[in-house]
């Protein structure tokens, strides 16, 4: 019964390996370790992983608890909504998802300004909303070992990107890693547009004392 996870871990394992684009580029050199990453990742771990979950949802095992309607609900409004970012994080990525490459650059636009991971934020919430749409104990280990391989990859990344990125320090501290600080952001917002407030002041009254200043000359 348990056999669907030799898939999903090995899979999980082989995506994590792929998080070290930095140290594979220095070993042998910055084409090979952007290859080596590709493959981990895109033709190895993925598709292992994939299998595992399919696996783990095919199995026939003990229901949990008896999904009623409201947990089906909540199970499909948590997939949307992690279906949302996890796209939406990749689009915004673009080629660095599956290519990752010494020479990227930052990202800190988009939903990249309010979390560093919205990819693996909407994994979560796919993954939880997974096992609340059908709650076997196969489903719910999957998902429940996908979660931790989420936090775990994000951190392993991480470490491959303050390498990679130099202002990358400077981001984790500003932005956090899964769940968006909205007050933060209105702050920021906040300050932003009284900045902006106080120089259009500043300007005006540069200007008046200007024109005084031409008035009393031509006095």
């Amino acid at each position: 019964m348990y056999l669907f996870l030799i898939p999903l871990v090995l899979g999980f394992a082989l995506v994590g390996a792929s998080a070290f684009t930095a140290a594979y580029s220095r070993w042998w050199g910055e084409r090979a370790g952007e290859l080596t990453t590709s493959i981990l990742r895109n033709f190895l771990g993925i598709p292992l992983g994939f299998f595992g979950l399919i696996l783990a949802w095919l199995q026939p095992a003990l229901l949990l608890f008896m999904p009623g309607n409201s947990t089906k609900t909540l199970g499909w409004l948590l997939i949307i909504a992690g279906f949302v970012p996890f796209t939406r994080g990749h689009v915004v990525l673009g080629r660095r998802t599956g290519w990752p490459s010494i020479r990227d650059t930052l990202v800190r636009h988009s939903l990249y300004g309010y979390v560093r991971h919205p990819i693996y934020s909407g994994g979560v919430l796919l993954f939880v909303g997974g096992a609340l749409l059908k709650p076997t104990l196969t489903v719910v280990l999957a998902c429940a070992v996908g979660v931790g391989w989420l936090i775990i990859q994000a951190r392993l990344e991480e470490i491959d990107l303050l390498q990679r990125l130099p202002a990358y320090r400077k981001y984790m501290e500003q932005v956090p890693r899964f769940v968006p600080r909205l007050r933060r952001r209105q702050a920021v917002n906040i300050m932003r547009q009284r900045k902006g407030l106080s120089e259009a002041m500043g300007e005006v009254a540069g200007g008046r004392r200007a024109l005084d200043l031409r008035v009393k000359g031509g006095r």
